[in-house]
């Protein structure tokens, strides 16, 4: 396959996709779009050199597990405690006895958890829970979770897949709707049809862990390697020298990335309150929520940082007086390319020389000034002394004719 005829399958990855056997354990929470698959895939088969591959900003696993099925060794840095439990469990090679004994409990378990006598944890401090769960739904929750305590020893195998599973039902059962930036809920009252039947839980249970149990039945090539870190500073956590980078940041578009994750992360007790979610956003890059918002307006630039032209001009634009919180958003901004700017520079010291690096990022617009971030990178990356630094367009984003994903690549010095 061509250079050329790469990238334009690449482009249409998104539209094309039918299926992948690297979906199975992809998909455990459909936090992976199947091209992301695709895409970090067709690289590496480009790159078949590339034995050791890092993603600093590793997510849900998606580079580190491809990279195993591919035989690669894959190593991922992620600073979210929730995505570095499940990224690994989705990285670990499963035993058929362990399947197999994952099966036998999650029977136990769906014939314990449908009876209303069967013990039950508090349900989790989220605000306003009645809005996520109905009573009922509610209800098995929080006896499903107790079952999984009881019959699953702490810090195995067998718990870890059986809460994967619960995680799925969390969702599942929940009224929230994702699929846009102000989160939705359906509403409870919402008139039943005498063609509907109440849906057994036990049996949806059921369900879910048997879709998780086949992802885990079809181990990778290797097991990756999750380490639960800050991508700023990637030389604290990883000594080996990595000969290729894949990644997909945060994209500077004000979305907390903590947002859709807080189900998972209440109910296993990753978060306790609102408060700890704007921290988690805090700590990480691109992030804001609660009193990460709040900090940005005391939050002050460093002298160190490089902020090439394209990047002051967007930030003068943005600070505009005619823009309401015109100040605090361009700050967001500002603190996001600083964060990017301090991981370009230390994430040199855990790469080959000759590493090629893949940046997979989106662009933005804030009051209508269009945020180049593909070229800011490029700039970035330059000034840190990479070389050969080349932007490839991968796919419109969405409806705006302005916003598109872009592969930001380079190389090692």
């Amino acid at each position: 396959m061509t250079k050329s005829s790469t990238i334009a399958h690449r482009q249409n990855a998104h539209l094309t996709f039918k299926h992948n056997r690297h979906m199975g354990r992809h998909g455990w929470l459909r936090l992976t779009p199947a091209y992301s698959v695709k895409l970090v895939t067709d690289i590496l088969e480009e790159k078949k050199n590339a034995i050791k591959v890092f993603d600093p900003f590793s997510g849900t696993g998606t580079t580190a597990l491809c990279a195993a099925y591919l035989g690669r060794q894959g190593a991922g840095l992620e600073i979210n405690p929730f995505l570095a439990w499940f990224s690994s469990v989705k990285a670990k090679q499963f035993s058929p006895t362990v399947i197999q004994r994952t099966r036998e409990l999650g029977a136990s378990i769906a014939v314990s958890s449908f009876s209303p006598n069967s013990p039950k944890t508090a349900p989790p401090p989220i605000h306003n829970i009645s809005r996520w769960w109905d009573g009922a739904e509610l209800d098995f929750l929080c006896r499903l979770k107790a079952c999984i305590h009881e019959y699953a020893p702490a810090d195995s195998e067998e718990r870890d897949l059986l809460l994967i599973a619960f995680c799925r039902v969390v969702i599942k059962l929940s009224n929230a709707a994702f699929n846009h930036q102000s989160m939705s809920f359906k509403t409870s009252d919402t008139a039943q049809s005498l063609l509907d039947f109440p849906c057994n839980h036990s049996d949806l249970f059921q369900e879910e862990l048997a879709f998780v149990l086949a992802g885990a039945a079809d181990n990778p090539a290797t097991s990756p390697h999750i380490v639960m870190g800050d991508a700023r500073t990637p030389s604290r956590y990883l000594k080996d020298k990595h000969d290729i980078l894949i990644t997909s940041p945060p994209y500077p578009n004000r979305i907390s990335y903590i947002r859709e994750l807080r189900p998972y992360m209440y109910w296993l007790e990753y978060l306790t309150n609102g408060r700890d979610a704007g921290e988690f956003d805090w700590q990480a890059v691109g992030g804001t929520w609660g009193i990460a918002t709040s900090r940005l307006s005391d939050w002050k630039p460093s002298s160190d940082a490089y902020v090439p032209s394209q990047l002051r001009k967007a930030l003068t634009d943005i600070s505009s007086p005619n823009n309401k919180n015109g100040d605090l958003l361009a700050n967001y901004v500002a603190k996001y390319f600083e964060d990017m700017w301090q991981h370009f520079g230390d994430v040199r010291k855990v790469l080959i020389d000759e590493a090629e690096t893949h940046y997979i990022v989106g662009n933005s617009t804030f009051y209508g000034t269009l945020l180049p971030v593909e070229e800011i990178y490029k700039k970035m990356l330059e000034h840190a002394g990479f070389q050969d630094v080349r932007i490839v367009r991968i796919r419109k984003r969405n409806s705006k004719a302005e916003l598109y994903e872009y592969d930001v690549t380079a190389k090692m010095k």
